[in-house]
């Protein structure tokens, strides 16, 4: 598995200079995504809709809104 592409603008074109703040989706060979976010496991876990759950290797993560919306045209449709 590698990395074959970013999904929508770098960190530094979304205004961070520091890479203390730096969301990011990237495009597998496989075919999936992998997401750099915030680890917020511990704080949403509970607040899971009761129709979805996380296997003990998964992490909920969180990515800025920005990070997403400017992802939006290079997420494929099919």
């Amino acid at each position: 598995m590698k990395i074959v592409r970013r999904i929508g603008a770098s960190p530094r074109e979304r205004g961070s200079v520091t890479g203390e703040t730096c969301p990011d989706i990237f495009e597998l060979s496989d075919g999936n995504f992998a997401v750099i976010g915030t680890e917020a496991t511990a704080a949403l876990d509970t607040e899971l809709p009761s129709d979805a759950a996380r296997a003990d290797y998964e992490r909920i993560v969180v990515v800025s809104r920005e990070t997403l919306i400017r992802a939006k045209a290079d997420i494929p449709d099919a």
